[in-house]
Order: C-alpha cells, then structure tokens, then sequence
C-alpha cells in the first residue's frame, strides 16, 4: 500500500492538510495510507523545515501550506 506523510506539529493548516488529504484519498478511489507525524525529530528526518507537509511515497510534495483537495488528487494521480 502506498504511503503519505502529513507532517506537522498540530497547527490549524497541518490539521488541514490532514483533512484534505483524507478526502483527496476517498474522493480519488486510490488506497493509501495516511501517517500524521507531529514529532519534529522525525519530521527533519524528512529534509523538511516548515510544516505543515506532504510526503507521497517518500517523495516530499509540498511545505508550508496546506494543499487543496484539487491538489492532492493531481500529486496522486500522478503515482502508479
């Protein structure tokens, strides 16, 4: 199964982020995986120095603002 990363410590865009990546996810048929990572250690392990961020399949997609629903769909239409 494939795998995105919502990253951030909790603030009102990465819960956002969050939330817009469930319905990108549902709305798309895809499955994946949805990790939220809130510890910054291990966000810093992912290159990334601004939050909030989304992480498809280990590939870092987007820092520092919380994507649309539109957007999400297109980074995961992209993936095979």
């Amino acid at each position: 199964m494939k795998t995105i990363h919502v990253l951030g410590t909790g603030c009102p865009k990465c819960n956002l982020l969050e939330k817009n990546a469930e319905i990108a996810v549902r709305e798309s048929g895809l499955e994946f995986e949805i990790v939220k990572v809130t510890d910054i250690n291990e966000i810093m392990e992912f290159g990334v120095m601004l939050t909030p961020a989304l992480v498809v399949d280990g590939v870092v997609k987007s820092t520092g603002k919380a994507l649309s629903v539109e957007d999400i769909k297109a980074f995961l239409s992209r993936i095979e």
